[in-house]
């Protein structure tokens, strides 16, 4: 393919994952497991936000490996990152599904995040392998850490999301163990003070909007 395809397929992509489009997934959905119990008003609420922002890190992850794997240095590199993609596929559906059940909606910013997401992926595959992948380490356990605390303030009784969010956890682990085996280069205390910068400020925005 020639520039302009590749830059063809990827902006499809991004209209598809950032404008919630229906999207299938691979593995089964683990809420289907539960039957629905019917929340609070102010427990439908949080759940919906929380699973706002979960659908919103899926996004971003999106657009973070696609864009790693659009400028990677070796096609090992490129296979590892579309790989992964491919489990965020998942995820971004369940997180999805799991609005729609709550009459919940995605978060307007997506299609700046996936922006800004792209951007950077994309810059750090330029880079290197090797800080392509620290930037997968370090973004998975920032993910990590918003998961566990989702996971302690979801209700109780909303076993649907919580099963989604438990399986997302253990799949955010993989990527990041991953990412450390191939190589990842380590990054500074100051550069990740930054990502949680930007972390809190995409959760703070996305549980609104």
């Amino acid at each position: 393919m020639n520039v302009l395809d590749k830059l063809i397929i990827e902006f499809d992509k991004a209209l598809k994952v950032s404008t919630a489009h229906s999207i299938s997934y691979d593995r089964p959905n683990p809420s289907n497991s539960f039957d629905t119990i019917n929340l609070t008003e102010a427990e439908t609420k949080h759940a919906t936000g929380l699973m706002r922002i979960n659908h919103t890190g899926e996004v971003m992850a999106q657009a973070m490996y696609q864009g790693q794997a659009l400028t990677a240095k070796t096609q090992t590199n490129q296979n590892l990152m579309e790989h992964s993609a491919l489990e965020e596929i998942d995820h971004l559906s369940w997180c999805q599904e799991r609005l729609t059940d709550l009459n919940g909606s995605t978060s307007l910013l997506n299609p700046l995040w996936y922006a800004l997401s792209f951007s950077m992926g994309a810059l750090a595959g330029k880079i290197s392998d090797e800080v392509s992948l620290g930037f997968v380490a370090a973004v998975e356990d920032q993910v990590c850490i918003h998961l566990e605390e989702h996971l302690e303030s979801l209700p109780a009784d909303d076993l649907k999301s919580r099963a989604i969010v438990t399986q997302m956890l253990t799949d955010e682990r993989g990527h990041a163990e991953m990412a450390i085996n191939a190589g990842a280069k380590q990054f500074t205390a100051n550069t990740k003070k930054a990502m949680t910068f930007f972390s809190k400020a995409m959760t703070y925005l996305s549980y609104r909007l």
